[in-house]
């Protein structure tokens, strides 16, 4: 049995357990840099969408280079043997509000405050053959008060004169995340340097988000392929991207506390949990020579039964070392 086939059938015994996307995905094929040795910075808010509740604001700092195969937790990781690997390392900071930040009561129904900061260790290999991309990812971290979530937000809104945060003192209390994402993505079709249509499939398991997903990328403009083995990286490229995604969600620490420490004081209940969730992702990319700046939206339906769907926007912005190029 081929080994992509092998990741199909995993993840397809998956499917039914776990579910959901991270926040921040920097592995998507939709966003390569076409270099294993680059810096690249992501940063999320729902400002760029008029809002200011639920998830708030994450950013993401992503540092990849061969030499980090060295990491002893790169072990850990799947990769497609045999074929180019790239290996990263990120710190990654993000947070949840409920819909209103000028109450110092619990808000029954609405979401709970919660932070959460990750260091997580991540690898992407690709079949150009067989025009397949699989891309692990391990993540510690805690969730909690001291993760610093009202710090920043609290700094934030004095930059931009915005209301002073209140309620944080109910946040979801202090936890370990130990969390491991795989993703496979297969491209379904292309058309030149013009269109790209792939499928993915994710699963994450751990001790802060239990969850899993489906769904497709459409590329469009002018861009190296992620599946292909040519790069002319001196060229302009720039693409519009699409990314419809459904979720089915297990368990998920920011709606529902830690996993060992059950003392928050306000969490959503499991039977009021939505488990089954729609996500849509589109933007817009630029990469020209060692440049990559994109700007994109998400949008996400209502994560529990009294919730409301919510938009973000963020943007990246990276700069590679060197660039791959592949004959």
């Amino acid at each position: 049995m081929q080994k992509h086939t092998i990741y199909l059938f995993i993840l397809g015994c998956l499917l039914p357990l776990v579910n959901v996307a991270q926040r921040i995905d920097n592995t998507a094929s939709f966003r390569q840099m076409g270099s294993d040795n680059y810096f690249r910075f992501h940063y999320d808010n729902d400002y760029f969408t008029a809002t200011d509740r639920y998830y708030t604001q994450g950013y993401n700092v992503e540092v990849v280079n061969p030499s980090l195969q060295k990491n002893p937790l790169t072990k850990l990781l799947v990769t497609l043997k045999g074929n180019p690997v790239q290996y990263g390392l990120s710190l990654e900071h993000f947070g949840f509000t409920p819909t209103t930040l000028g109450s110092d009561a619990i808000l029954i129904g609405d979401r709970p405050f919660a932070a959460c900061i990750l260091f997580k260790t991540f690898s992407v290999s690709t079949d150009t053959l067989r025009r397949v991309r699989v891309s692990s990812l391990l993540s510690t971290g805690m969730v909690g008060p001291i993760a610093f979530g009202y710090e920043m937000q609290a700094a934030i809104h004095r930059l931009i004169n915005g209301v002073e945060p209140h309620g944080w003192q109910h946040q979801i209390r202090n936890d370990a995340i130990l969390n491991y994402n795989l993703t496979y993505e297969k491209q379904l079709y292309a058309y030149r340097h013009a269109l790209s249509v792939s499928t993915t499939a994710q699963v994450q398991v751990g001790t802060f988000l239990n969850r899993a997903q489906t769904g497709i990328a459409v590329m469009l403009g002018r861009f190296d392929s992620p599946f292909s083995q040519t790069t002319t990286s001196k060229r302009l490229q720039l693409y519009v991207y699409a990314q419809p995604l459904v979720s089915l969600v297990a368990y998920d620490a920011s709606l529902q506390g830690g996993l060992f420490n059950r003392s928050s004081p306000y969490v959503i209940p499991a039977d009021q949990l939505t488990r089954t969730t729609f996500q849509a992702n589109y933007g817009a990319v630029l990469r020209y020579k060692k440049l990559y700046l994109e700007y994109y939206q998400s949008l996400l339906t209502r994560e529990y039964e009294t919730g409301m769907p919510h938009r973000w926007g963020g943007v990246k912005i990276g700069v590679a070392f060197n660039v791959t190029s592949h004959r």
